[in-house]
């Protein structure tokens, strides 16, 4: 079914027929270039929580970690990234989307300083708590800012290259760990190269969000019409811009009148509740599939499989790369493979994936030559579900679901839970894997995936070729969680 002319009877399907068609123009570079700006947080966000991946093992010789120490430093970040998450979303409603990301850059570049010239522990875990506010912002402003700037025909694609640069930061932390850990190794500090690589894009985010404008969803919000109408002249055809901001405007005005909603207006209204849970889902359900432990834990990973250090470096690249070609997949995929579609596809495949990970670590014992290039393998197509099927498509997702006056909240909310389960995984995984090996965890994972594929199945609504405002009277209604309209594709 074309996505341009949506569901018979769909809840408003007429705000998408009143508007003009996307045509070819230079209003595509424009939104081209504001999305490169506003992803280069995506990019923070993936080189900040990947860099740990090689820079721990010198890290707990120098400042003499402990395995306890270990997990604390590296979840520090993700427990900051919880309460970035939720304040960066609350923020963003008062200050703007924009200004927001602005002092997010500002804590990236501070809290990678704090790291690199940490003389203890307890500093260096200071600087990962500042990072992961940063980070946590980054994860909840961004995609909303993208989503909010986005015509809806591309929306899916335009959101989700967020997620491409995150991988994209990913792959950047597990080169620099390979070359800079076998080039210069044997130097003490060697680490602290590492992680201070990040500044650089940091003060590139800050210097080009200077440039870019507000989300024309906040300004119209916010009561600046006008300038609204300005910013979406500069990123749609000619003659659409003015149409689609009454459009926003007339929904934001009835919105504002039913309700405003803080987090007691979501829990007291049945809809809302729904939705909201329906986001923190989604987002534990990603990270509970055990991506994070691949990309903090890779080269531990990797090395308990039969790996020595600097192989385990080298081939920890593999992942990086199969995440990047993954997430380039999953952009081409999002504006015309349904969003429900894609969830269930990327759980089934992230479960069977699970399960070849703990029966080849069974079947093979260690020693055996096979083993850490058959575990490798599966990492590798692990990662490649993960990223072409999920990541993308959970974040694109959950920038979409929420109403604009509970969409920072909505996405906040989700988010910190999301980066709560994340940090926990994060603290726990080296003890978890002491105590019962890569076989264990992998068939642990593999049960909360298929956990997650019934509830994908059974709750999460489709949002694909739907504009935001159709969507919000959608999820408003009620009518979102009606058979015919969940399903719809």
């Amino acid at each position: 079914m074309s996505t341009s002319h949506g569901h018979p009877g769909s809840p408003g399907a007429g705000l998408r027929d009143a508007l003009p068609p996307l045509t070819p123009g230079p209003y595509r570079s424009r939104l081209g270039v504001v999305a490169l700006v506003a992803t280069f947080g995506g990019l923070l966000f993936g080189y900040d929580t990947s860099v740990i991946n090689g820079a721990l093992e010198p890290m707990k010789a120098e400042l003499g970690l402990t395995d306890l120490t270990e997990g604390v430093v590296t979840s520090s970040l993700l427990f900051g990234a919880a309460v970035g998450a939720i304040s960066g979303g609350r923020l963003s409603d008062a200050w703007g989307r924009r200004k927001t990301i602005l002092l997010m850059s500002g804590f990236f570049f501070l809290g990678a300083l704090v790291c690199v010239f940490a003389p203890a522990f307890e500093v260096m875990v200071v600087g990962r708590v500042l990072l992961g506010l940063a980070v946590g912002a980054a994860s909840t402003v961004v995609p909303v800012f993208l989503a909010e700037l986005a015509p809806y025909e591309i929306r899916g694609s335009l959101s989700g290259r967020n997620e491409m640069m995150i991988v994209v930061g990913q792959l950047a932390a597990f080169v620099v760990n390979a070359i800079v850990g076998n080039v210069w190794g044997e130097y003490g500090g060697v680490w602290r190269i590492m992680l201070a690589v990040v500044t650089l894009p940091a003060v590139a985010l800050f210097v080009g969000m200077l440039r870019v404008p507000e989300s024309p969803r906040w300004l119209i919000d916010h009561g600046h019409f006008d300038e609204a109408v300005a910013v979406l002249g500069q990123v749609r055809p000619e003659g659409r811009a003015e149409i689609e901001a009454r459009q926003i405007a007339g929904l934001t005005h009835a919105e504002s009148k039913r309700q405003d909603l803080d987090w007691r207006s979501v829990l007291s209204n049945r809809w809302l509740r729904r939705i909201l849970l329906v986001g923190i889902g989604l987002g534990v359900a990603q990270q509970l599939t055990g991506i994070n432990s691949i990309m903090y834990y890779g080269q531990s990973i990797l090395r308990e499989a039969g790996f020595d250090q600097s192989m385990a470096l080298i081939v920890n690249i593999a992942p990086g790369v199969i995440a990047v070609v993954g997430a380039f997949i999953a952009l081409r995929m999002m504006d015309s493979l349904s969003r429900r579609k894609t969830f269930i596809i990327g759980f089934s495949l992230t479960t069977v994936c699970h399960l070849l990970i703990g029966i080849g670590s069974l079947v093979l014992p260690v020693g055996n030559p096979l083993r850490p290039w058959v575990i490798l393998t599966l990492v590798v197509a692990f990662v490649g579900s993960m990223q072409t099927f999920l990541n993308v498509a959970v974040w694109v997702t959950l920038s979409e679901i929420f109403p604009l006056r509970m969409r920072a909240f909505g996405m906040g909310t989700s988010v910190f839970v999301l980066w709560l389960a994340n940090a926990f995984l994060g603290l726990y995984f080296p003890t978890l894997v002491s105590a019962i090996g890569i076989t264990g965890c992998f068939f642990g994972f593999a049960g909360v995936n298929l956990l997650a594929l019934v509830f994908v199945k059974t709750q999460v609504p489709e949002t694909r070729g739907r504009t935001l405002e159709e969507l919000e009277e959608a999820v408003t209604s009620g009518r979102i969680f009606d058979k015919e309209i969940r399903d719809f594709a």
